[in-house]
């Protein structure tokens, strides 16, 4: 009975390490990659420039007076949120690269010193306050700021969102907040460098490792979390995205593709 229960445990534990299936490389020249759009199109950016290219056709923006661009957020490819913290300022950008609305931190009513700036839907978005050291939405369509998060310590190392959670990592933790202001999860930061987001789910970096973090949105103590650690080759990883079941990782010169399918446990 004992070697039976070890052939399952090695059986479970094999499945699990094959949870990234390789399903393309593909030679990508940039200084960073920011990922794929719901219709297939590649964000990049080459020498301070925003490029986007695939079915929908080839497309760019720049604006070298704003500084360096901080992040890009693609989740809504009809509005582009980039963000440049150099001058505290959000470009939104529509499926073109067209400018549509620029939104200047520092020209507000209630001065916001910002360090991310993400999608949240709704004319709203996600930003890390600074100075008060909280996550808030901004609804850029009625100037108004709702408080997230009560102020919590540490530099803030990544974020990452959709339109329902947002995640915080800071050196001490790692955090899952709603829409509504509430708390719905943290643990120890395990000192991960960097999170990517899909609905509930977590990717974490650490170290050219991965490791994924199941249901972490979710309140539910019942549920497992157990992160399980993803078996890669040897791929130096700069930067990555995790969408609708799809782990794009760049290296620096070529942009891989995995299928990401994690084992069900009964």
């Amino acid at each position: 009975m004992k070697q039976l229960f070890l052939l399952f445990l090695f059986i479970c534990q094999l499945g699990i390490a094959q949870s990234l299936t390789p399903v393309s490389k593909t030679s990508l020249v940039a200084d960073r990659f920011i990922g794929l759009d719901n219709y297939k199109n590649t964000y990049f950016i080459k020498d301070r420039v925003i490029i986007k290219q695939g079915p929908d056709g080839n497309f760019r923006f720049n604006d070298l007076q704003l500084g360096r661009i901080t992040s890009v957020d693609i989740i809504n490819p009809l509005k582009v949120v980039v963000f440049f913290q150099d001058t505290n300022t959000v470009v939104l950008l529509d499926n073109k690269l067209s400018e549509i609305q620029r939104i200047n931190f520092n020209n507000l009513p209630q001065f916001l010193n910002v360090s991310t700036a993400t999608n949240a839907g709704s004319n709203s978005l996600w930003l890390f306050n600074v100075d008060a050291q909280q996550l808030e939405m901004y609804n850029y369509g009625s100037k108004l700021q709702t408080v997230v998060s009560q102020p919590f310590p540490g530099k803030l190392i990544s974020q990452a969102s959709n339109f329902n959670y947002c995640f915080t990592l800071t050196e001490k933790k790692l955090r899952a907040f709603n829409i509504y202001g509430s708390i719905l999860n943290e643990s120890a930061s395990e000192d991960y460098d960097k999170i990517v987001q899909q609905n509930e789910n977590l990717v974490a970096l650490k170290d050219d490792s991965l490791y994924y973090i199941p249901d972490f949105a979710k309140r539910n103590e019942g549920l497992s979390h157990q992160t399980v650690k993803l078996t890669l080759s040897e791929i130096k990883i700069k930067d990555l995205q995790l969408t609708n079941d799809f782990l794009y990782i760049y290296d620096g010169e070529i942009l891989h593709t995995f299928k990401l399918t994690i084992p069900i446990k009964e």
